[in-house]
């Protein structure tokens, strides 16, 4: 793994012998290829990287750059290493994260190597511009079991269940798993997000009731390629969140979302190319109803199963939000997309009107250059 302050650079056309350079450290430690067929790997490299001596070029050079960033051609830096086992420098998320610099000047990465944290971690307002990576989606996982009853609060007993807080601004996290484990027993959150600008990219969110709760009145969250697992209301709360390319997957008879959109914001809960799925044996779901009067959920170019009511929305008892929600929908396919028995108080949207709909338009609050694309993820 790759601790404070070092550097690995992959290069994306690697020559066939000769020396790969690699930047570390505020030097450069090189690897020398011998007529393409082994690599020669300092010993103050770490454990990994020297296990690379005497395989083929290609394969060294391609398990160097694996280790050192998803993507060919970029940098990528570990702060911190959480390892369960002791190999790293925490063995607990909650460690790492009170371990970093409050208020940092730059962005603080932590890779999280797999393994089980049962563990309730919080992303403090004073922990903006944290990464958190996992070595991988479905072994590196962050779980616990509070719910409603357990947390016994009072009526807002519901926002004390999270499995993962995250306050700070500017959070990304990547390659991982959080999940509620308390199971069918009522609210349950595993994800409560207050933070702005906030990116989940290759993400896992498995719960019941309540799964994911985005907050804070004009914050933004993106999530782009994650699987959302729950019940009812698995996606609900007032944030502008985007979800992109994701798969949404109802596991009982309920609702999806329940925006709380406030009323001075324009979009509210978007979903994007996502595809929304359920278990075998569900087989009515609608796509929302208005956790308050002003909720907006819209949903393009989805494929929706059969699982989808035909009505596709409802209005949660409350007739005067039939005039005050925006539950809209465009381009969207497969059986549970067919608009024809859909209530009469939701939107088909026009071309023009879909066109709207883009992450630049969503996001679109920070006008400075360098803020503008915080929601830009790593191409696969």
């Amino acid at each position: 793994m790759y601790r404070v302050n070092q550097r690995v650079t992959c290069l994306p056309h690697p020559p066939a012998s000769g020396e790969l350079t690699l930047s570390g450290g505020g030097g450069h430690v090189s690897l020398i290829v011998l007529l393409g067929l082994s690599i020669l790997v300092p010993h103050s490299f770490p454990v990994r990287m020297r296990s690379l001596l005497k395989v083929p070029m290609w394969i060294g050079v391609l398990a160097a750059c694996l280790v050192a960033g998803p993507v060919l051609g970029q940098d990528v830096a570990y702060d911190y290493v959480v390892a369960k086992d002791g190999s790293g420098d925490y063995a607990s998320i909650q460690a790492a994260i009170d371990g970093a610099k409050s208020f940092p000047p730059e962005r603080i990465t932590i890779f999280v190597k797999n393994g089980v944290y049962r563990e309730k971690v919080t992303v403090h307002a004073w922990n903006p511009r944290i990464t958190l990576i996992g070595e991988s989606k479905e072994k590196t996982i962050i779980t616990h079991d509070d719910h409603f009853d357990k947390i016994d609060r009072g009526r807002n007993s519901t926002f004390f269940t999270y499995t993962l807080m995250v306050q700070g601004n500017d959070f990304r996290a990547r390659n991982l798993t959080v999940k509620n484990s308390a199971g069918p027993v009522g609210q349950a959150l595993a994800l409560r997000v207050e933070g702005d600008r906030v990116v989940f990219e290759n993400c896992r969110f498995l719960g019941h009731q309540d799964t994911i709760y985005v907050a804070g009145e004009g914050h933004r969250q993106y999530f782009k390629d994650c699987y959302i697992e729950g019940t009812t209301d698995f996606i609900f709360g007032q944030a502008t969140a985007v979800f992109e390319d994701c798969r949404i997957h109802s596991t009982d008879d309920s609702y999806i979302t329940a925006a709380s959109t406030p009323e001075s914001e324009p979009f509210g809960l978007v979903f994007l190319d996502c595809r929304l799925t359920a278990a075998p044996e569900v087989e009515q779901v609608y796509l929302g109803r208005p956790w308050r009067k002003h909720a907006r959920t819209v949903f393009i170019r989805t494929e929706m199963g059969a699982h989808i009511r035909s009505e596709g929305w409802d209005n949660w008892a409350k007739p005067e939000a039939k005039k005050t929600t925006f539950y809209a929908e465009y381009a969207n396919t497969g059986p549970g997309a067919d608009r024809s028995g859909r209530v009469d108080w939701s939107h088909e949207l026009t071309e023009a009107e879909a066109e709207r709909y883009t992450k630049m338009n969503i996001f679109s609050a920070e006008k400075t250059v360098e803020r503008s694309k915080w929601y830009r993820v790593s191409p696969r």
